[in-house]
């Protein structure tokens, strides 16, 4: 059986169930990668269409062996998912009927050990998920102060050791600049006090986690693409997002919330004067996670949280469903 059959994408049954998708629907896979989820919703659709993203040029060429016996209801796009709007006015849209984000690093990428998101295999530091983009790793260690390479592993990776793996880099590049990925790993090791070492985590996993989000931009692109989807949800329209670190879920769950939110005056305004409703309700309010089953048989789902959230039809919609809910 090919892996096409084999690979069982992070959360599928629950994705597809919150996404409540329509057979003459129009949807979007705004992370494309080895199209587990594309291939789950295209199969329910008739007239209906699926618009299919990846930054990932590979991604989008092998989807077209992936998705072949539904590639009449697909269109696949080489782009940014935060070039949203871009993306839907390029196809004559003005809104879709659903959208599903798997954030992170793809599967695909993290095995090919040539692309140097891992810190297993040895390889050129690049690290970009569009490889026409041109900052690599190697630019970011090379190139960057060690202020700002202290602040990305602290902040993106909550590397407890930042100011010392950043001198370390420092150091070793005033020699001779610093090409693969195992170099990186040795000289991250170095600065490291060996209790940490030991620990079960691989010491390089925090520091490439910050290194490649700097690369290829991604907690700005998390929070320009919820900001840019709520918008183009249809009217009943249900929202996806998969999360596999705190600062990426952070970003999801502060931005549903606010379109979540209704009138902003102050709790001693008799009345409202502000105006605001809510874009959408939350549905549920708490993150879907992971069955224990999933984990077993997929660890790389260990952290992953879905939050989906519902376009209201009407601003009204949640105060009936609120006053239901009390009764």
């Amino acid at each position: 059986m090919s892996e096409t059959f084999t690979h069982r994408p992070v959360l599928l049954d629950e994705c597809i169930e919150a996404l409540n998708i329509r057979p003459d629907g129009i949807y979007l896979d705004g992370t494309l990668g080895r199209a587990g989820h594309s291939r789950e919703i295209a199969r329910r659709l008739t007239t209906g269409r699926l618009i299919c993203v990846d930054r990932d040029q590979a991604a989008l060429d092998a989807a077209q062996d992936r998705l072949k016996d539904w590639m009449d209801r697909v269109t696949l796009v080489h782009s940014n998912f935060d070039q949203l709007d871009a993306i839907l006015d390029g196809l004559g849209l003005a809104g879709v009927d659903g959208m599903l984000f798997d954030l992170g690093v793809s599967s695909p990428q993290l095995d090919d050990g040539s692309r140097g998101f891992s810190y297993m295999a040895d390889a050129p530091l690049d690290m970009r998920m569009d490889r026409s983009e041109g900052l690599t790793a190697a630019d970011v260690v090379n190139q960057w102060p060690q202020e700002e390479l202290r602040r990305i592993l602290s902040q993106y990776g909550e590397e407890r050791y930042a100011p010392s793996i950043a001198a370390a880099i420092v150091r070793r590049r005033q020699d001779k600049p610093i090409e693969t990925t195992l170099e990186l790993v040795d000289i991250i090791k170095s600065a490291m006090p060996a209790r940490a070492l030991k620990e079960k985590q691989h010491p390089a996993k925090r520091s490439f986690q910050a290194i490649r989000i700097a690369v290829n931009d991604e907690l700005a692109s998390v929070d320009r693409m919820v900001r840019a989807a709520v918008p183009r949800l249809n009217k009943g329209g249900r929202l996806a997002i998969i999360t596999f670190h705190s600062l990426e879920d952070r970003i999801v769950k502060t931005d549903l919330a606010e379109f979540a939110k209704g009138c902003t005056c102050p709790p001693d305004f008799p009345v409202c004067v502000c105006g605001k409703t809510p874009d959408v309700k939350l549905t549920p309010r708490k993150p879907i996670l992971p069955s224990a089953q999933e984990v077993e048989e997929n660890p790389r789902a260990r952290s992953a949280k879905l939050r989906v959230a519902e376009k209201l039809k009407d601003p009204r919609q949640l105060f009936c469903e609120i006053g239901r809910e009390m009764e």
